[in-house]
């Protein structure tokens, strides 16, 4: 592996002058400086990025923790974020908590220990866990939290206005003429998902269509934002005696796993029952039929939690700063009018013309 000394060599000049070259440390003359890049090009030097660290105290690495790397909609973010970090000339470390507070404590340790400059963090666990907000400030570098708040003001963040896109998907399906809307809501305690559900709630409310909260929590059932919780609530929904003619489930996830019960059981989406989804991620699109879901604006949001982590690293900006995007009804074809509303939109019918009529008939 070539070192600093063979490109010196290979250059015809100083091994400072190198150094100046690889770490813009001082002005060098345009001539010299092409003949280090030649060199290095030439003999694939690589510099030594812990030295570098050292010297500037900074690593040009961030760092990211996700709940559930097996989830989509994580995943896309994931991407979005990592095309941002490599633009700016920096390496994201991924960290998969898998829903577990213990693992997301073990890998702040980890990021800590690895000296990164900044982090990005969609936490795991309920938004009041005072043990995280400890952990991140011991960290201390900037933090942007993503999709779910905790109770840190110090800590950037950036997210979907959840309870508006619940709002947003519950009057969807009031507009087709439902009025029992089931709820498949996420783990308790978790802020996007108890935010969507009061978001169905309140519509539901304005609608009249559920008198009060006890009548509500009739229809709410509970998931793990996964495939399967959606498939073993949706099924346990059409068990039901009084069974709802629509579905809001709080991810797409769920909602899949919602269709696929639903087709098993013999229930034709969406002649039968109307579901939505939230999230608008990539496979909502193929599903049979394509999911009705509620977008997240995923690239906004995973390019403004790069730049916002930047500012902050850069020491562009000190004060924390907070950006609520708004979601967007994304209309497929698993929602449909409810049966009471196509019967009535269906036209009388038109009496056939009489066979007396003084038309002549007009032969080819």
């Amino acid at each position: 592996m070539a070192t600093l000394k063979d490109v010196a060599l290979e250059a015809r000049v100083s091994v400072t002058t190198v150094s100046h070259v690889v770490n813009a440390t001082r002005h060098v003359s345009p001539a010299v400086r092409e003949r280090v890049e030649l060199a290095i090009r030439a003999l694939g030097y690589v510099p030594n990025a812990m030295a570098r660290s050292l010297k500037s105290n900074t690593t040009s690495t961030l760092g990211m923790l996700i709940p559930n790397c097996s989830n989509p909609y994580f995943a896309e973010i994931v991407r979005i974020v990592e095309d941002r970090c490599f633009g700016a000339g920096y390496t994201l470390v991924l960290c998969n908590t898998d829903d577990e507070p213990n693992r997301q404590s073990v890998y702040l340790q980890v990021l800590a220990e690895r000296r990164i400059d900044g982090l990005i963090v969609v936490s795991t666990g309920p938004a009041d866990d005072d043990s995280l907000v400890r952990q991140l400030h011991g960290l201390r570098v900037p933090t942007v939290l993503l999709d779910r708040e905790i109770a840190d003001p110090a800590c950037d963040l950036v997210e979907t206005a959840h309870m508006q896109g619940g709002l947003l998907a519950a009057r969807h399906l009031l507009s087709l003429g439902h009025r029992r809307i089931a709820c498949i809501g996420g783990p308790v305690g978790v802020a996007p998902s108890e935010q969507r559900i009061e978001g169905w709630r309140l519509a539901l409310a304005e609608a009249g269509a559920t008198p009060d909260t006890a009548h509500a929590d009739a229809l709410l059932w509970r998931g793990s934002f996964t495939s399967q919780s959606g498939y073993e609530a949706m099924h346990a929904i059409l068990r039901t005696a009084d069974r709802p003619s629509a579905v809001f489930a709080c991810n797409d996830l769920m909602a899949i796993g919602a269709l696929r019960a639903a087709h098993e059981s013999g229930v034709h989406v969406p002649d039968e029952i109307s579901i939505v989804g939230f999230d608008d991620i990539e496979l909502s699109a193929y599903t049979s039929p394509p999911l009705t879901t509620v977008a997240q604006p995923k690239e906004r949001i995973g390019a403004l939690a790069v730049d916002m982590l930047l500012e902050r690293v850069g020491g562009q900006r000190r004060d924390a700063r907070k950006v609520v995007l708004q979601p967007e009804l994304c209309v497929r074809g698993s929602t449909a009018r409810h049966a009471s509303f196509r019967e009535a939109a269906v036209p009388a019918p038109v009496a056939a013309p009489s066979t007396t009529s003084s038309r002549k008939s007009r032969i080819p």
